[in-house]
């Protein structure tokens, strides 16, 4: 890809990151007051992604401002707001009162006269941030994935369809659904171009991912916070957290139909060190389906190994590849044989370019259905590795499992769960 979700976005290079934008997504002029027609963002979650979300919420509408930002961290919120200041200059409005920090900064973003809301904190805390802001009346884009657990999943449902009823836009941040080459390949596919879809094989290898040493005066709580990849916890595990986009591309393919179960196996082979949690380095799921259809999906995170990030889905009259490292979309066995060459944009900017299109038009956007089903696929394939069991998907979508604590504070005890050893785990 040529703008990684994994991209942290430094102070030194956020500027020339602003200005790499195609310039018909960036408007000749802004408009640098406050009318009635402006309107508000809050960030909720100041790292690289969130930071990301925001560089791109304001290049999506000429009369729009950043508002308020609130984060766990002091250091990531005004990291995050320097470096919009020098890309954004008086687009970003965030004064001393609008800058929350805490674990409730999320509910005093909410509160600040926002008219929408950007959700990119760890993933545990989507749900219980995701329901506040539908609860508000606010519009949102919600970073995957949206929730590390079944009650969360249920959660977001439920908030998605109250979004709804209220007309309220609601984008996921599944960004390979807002590529036009990955529109155009899986438009091929539903539209029947390789006929009936029986096998999808999906990748997602990649290396390792940056940790931080622990500081003097951390708590547990804030040592896991600030290394929150590698607590199942806080990001669902890798299969979860960042495989989950190929596991979105795989439900894609089969027209988002849910499978009857899933079986599989995962480890800690290699990634062992204490820095790393205790979640895997590798799985790899089946999915079955009740016409007989399988979905196999396979990722790790090892240091020195290959990688791979693709999407090869299986007809009955043919194949089709989407390499995602690669750039190959195309159906390239079958009568139908066809290449993506159209024109291509940043799916990034196109997440918020059509939230702000569907804010300005009154017409609620709402993706809580399929970015809840693609994670609870995810989360799964998780379940079926820990475990060593078949779980199907009514297990999965009625566990009781909830991961984390019910309330946080710095001193909240947060101990490190054992590594899940299949056969022994339990399914709850």
């Amino acid at each position: 890809m040529a703008t990684s979700r994994r991209d942290v976005l430094k102070l030194a290079g956020l500027a020339l990151a602003g200005s790499s934008f195609p310039s018909i997504i960036v408007p000749k002029k802004t408009y640098a007051g406050i009318n009635s027609e402006t309107l508000k963002v809050g960030l909720i979650g100041c790292g690289g992604r969130g930071s990301g979300a925001a560089q791109q919420a304001l290049n999506a509408d000429p009369n729009v401002v950043l508002h308020a930002m609130g984060d766990i961290f002091s250091d990531k919120l005004e990291a995050s707001l320097a470096g919009l200041k020098k890309v954004h200059g008086d687009k970003v409005k965030v004064d001393e009162g609008h800058k929350f920090l805490g674990f409730d900064a999320y509910q005093k973003v909410i509160d600040s006269g926002v008219d929408v809301v950007l959700l990119a904190t760890p993933p545990h805390f989507r749900p219980l941030h995701l329901e506040a802001a539908v609860k508000a009346g606010k519009h949102i884009f919600c970073e995957k994935p949206v929730a590390v657990d079944a009650p969360g999943v249920r959660r977001v449902l439920e908030a998605a369809k109250l979004a709804k009823q209220k007309n309220l836009s609601l984008v996921s941040g599944f960004c390979w659904r807002y590529d036009e080459p990955k529109r155009a390949s899986f438009g091929k596919i539903l539209d029947g171009a390789i006929g009936e879809v029986n096998t999808v094989y999906n990748t997602y290898y990649t290396g390792l991912l940056w940790s931080f040493p622990r500081k003097e005066g951390w708590t547990d709580m804030e040592y896991q916070l600030r290394n929150w990849l590698y607590y199942t916890w806080l990001s669902g595990d890798h299969i979860v957290e960042q495989a989950v986009h190929s596991v979105d591309m795989m439900s894609w393919a089969f027209g988002d139909k849910e499978p009857i179960s899933a079986i599989g196996t995962g480890g800690r082979q290699v990634r062992t060190d204490p820095a790393f949690g205790h979640i895997f380095d590798h799985f790899s799921i089946t999915y079955e389906y009740a016409d007989g259809a399988k979905g196999f999906h396979v990722s790790r995170q090892q240091a020195n190994t290959d990688t791979s990030y693709l999407v090869e889905s299986l007809g009955s009259k043919g194949r089709c590849m989407v390499d995602c490292s690669k750039r190959v979309h195309e159906i390239y066995y079958g009568p139908n044989k066809w290449k993506y060459d159209g024109p291509t944009s940043n799916m990034y900017q196109n997440e918020h370019n059509e939230l702000f299109e569907s804010i300005r038009k009154g017409k609620g956007h709402n993706d809580g259905e399929w970015m809840s089903r693609s994670t609870l696929l995810a989360i799964m394939g998780r379940m079926a590795a820990y475990t060593g069991k078949r779980i199907t998907w009514e297990q999965a979508l009625n566990s009781t499992e909830k991961l984390g604590p019910d309330t946080y504070s710095w001193d909240t005890p947060t101990p490190v769960a054992e590594v899940a050893k299949p056969g022994f785990t339990a399914f709850s």
